[in-house]
């Protein structure tokens, strides 16, 4: 190979090195799925850091060592994980990734995924992550070594130092006079893990340093609601996309009609409304703690300090009224401490309904059987003391599906062969659609306001309030981008004075 061959070979594989470098800390999300993208933008970060490296190599007369450049592929590789937390989370869920939060609670999808995956998308996973990520640093340490070489020719040192004291030159004279060519550059990644680290550093002195006031339910003896059943339903991710978005309204709309027309016919009201939810995409246990403690709660630190309190309470202010306060919790696997403070009564979890039927994915338990099982258990027997009851649904909790089939058959809902074979192996079939959810949160949707129409419908003389009301937007994938954060409720009641 000539020379000029051989210097134009080094000057592209430098190019290429640099190119590569910049774009592992720069991409940016193809919203809004998983996937990344690059962009024009430029890493101040390794700006700086080649200019340091160029300048030492030019004192000492020789290029920093292995052993340096192998700390800082590791390095590259951890901004790099840091990167793609900050530009992939608010895609999926429609928040900023919080390190302090997100990480508490892994144990429980990394116990979900090992109860509900197929054991090869596990063993897919403890392979690929692994080997990415080896992957990822053997290329970052391949691209850094072109860089060492570089700096150790005077004339590739040189060309270095020029292109990262320019890159800093334009990135400080942008700041300082405001100047759009700083928008040329990429959001440092060293921003995000110091916002990371500042915010761990609230939260852990959060409880000793800060308290939210303690403000009392407002007043009413309940008096109006007096001799019903008060069943609260928070919708899992039932949001404003139901009546905002066209193709999934198209799928909704008839069924929510359905439901009205339901009421109707059994000689019940709707009224409707919405309202703000304090959390979107995700967190349902800030909109469930906010309504009944009566106090906003949006971030997950104030929602311990809450937890802490001595506080009213909705179960509490109806058991003061002679009600029975009940959990209906399908989707609840393990001990629930936060059930104390509320001051429910009982619990009723997974095991404790003890159905028996086919398994729908992750979430397992159709929420027209939680609903029956509700009404076996404590609606149904008489006499009895009236029942405030809280339940989460989990048929609408993403992934969506595989949504269970509409068993018209209410009494068939409590055995061992809820379905019949057929019409269960379909729905099964219908397996999660990562990087399309929104056809599946129609349908889980869809399938729900037919559930409730046909509750209303085997219980027409049943006096009973049914507050249906939405915790959150579904995460951004399905909402799209933008997306406002109220939520529906509907409240379905045969008493004039609460409908009225």
């Amino acid at each position: 190979m000539s020379g000029a061959r051989a210097t134009a070979k080094v000057w592209l594989l430098l190019a290429a090195a640099l190119f590569f470098l910049n774009a592992t800390v720069t991409f940016h999300n193809v919203w809004p799925t998983p996937w990344i993208t690059t962009r024009h933008e430029f890493s101040i970060e390794l700006a700086a850091l080649l200019l340091v490296f160029v300048l030492y190599s030019a004192w000492r007369n020789k290029p920093p060592s292995r052993r340096t450049f192998i700390v800082l592929a590791a390095l590259i590789v951890l901004m790099s994980i840091g990167r793609y937390a900050e530009v992939t989370a608010p895609a999926l869920y429609g928040r900023q990734v919080n390190i302090y939060w997100d990480v508490q609670y892994l144990p429980n999808v990394t116990a979900m995924l090992a109860e509900r995956a197929p054991i090869w998308v596990i063993a897919l996973i403890v392979l690929a992550v692994p080997v990415l990520l080896g992957t990822l640093g053997a290329a970052v340490y391949w691209a850094l070594a072109r860089v060492r070489d570089g700096l150790a020719s005077t004339a590739h040192r040189r060309a270095l130092g020029l292109i990262a004291a320019v890159l800093v030159g334009i990135y400080g004279i942008g700041h300082l006079l405001d100047l759009r060519a700083q928008y040329w550059f990429s959001v440092p990644v060293s921003r995000t893990y110091g916002q990371q680290a500042a915010f761990i550093v609230d939260a852990l002195t959060a409880n000793a340093r800060d308290s939210l006031p303690i403000e009392p339910l407002p007043s009413s003896d309940l008096g109006q609601i007096q001799g019903a059943d008060v069943v609260l339903t928070f919708l899992e991710s039932y949001g404003a996309s139901t009546y905002d978005d066209p193709a999934i309204a198209s799928v909704v709309t008839p069924t929510r009609a359905e439901l009205a027309d339901a009421a109707a016919a059994t000689g019940r009201r709707v009224v409707s409304a919405f309202i703000t939810s304090p959390t979107f995409g995700g967190g349902s246990w800030l909109a469930h703690s906010s309504l009944m403690s009566g106090h906003e709660v949006r971030e997950q630190g104030d929602y311990n300090v809450l937890l802490t309190q001595d506080r009213e309470t909705l179960p509490e202010r109806f058991e003061a009224a002679g009600y029975r306060a009940i959990a209906v919790m399908p989707g609840l696997k393990n001990e629930w401490p936060e059930g104390a403070f509320y001051g429910f009564q009982k619990i009723y979890g997974e095991r404790d309904l003890d159905y028996r039927g086919p398994d729908f994915g992750w979430w397992r338990i159709p929420d027209q059987y939680s609903l029956a099982k509700l009404d076996a258990l404590v609606l149904g027997p008489d006499p009895r003391p009236r029942a405030f009851v809280f339940m989460p649904t989990i048929n609408t909790h993403i992934p969506f599906r595989p949504t269970p089939p509409y068993q018209p058959d209410w009494s068939r809902m409590l055995t061992a062969h809820p379905y019949d074979e057929a019409a269960a192996a379909a729905a099964v079939k219908k397996t999660p659609e990562w990087l399309n959810l929104r056809a599946g949160y129609a349908d889980a949707f869809a399938y729900t306001f037919q559930y409730l129409a046909g509750y209303l419908r085997a219980r027409p003389d049943e006096d009973f309030v049914l507050i249906l009301i939405g915790d959150h937007q579904p995460a951004a994938s399905v909402s799209g981008e933008g997306a406002r954060w109220d939520v529906p409720v509907h409240i379905v009641t045969s008493r004039d004075a609460v409908a009225g």
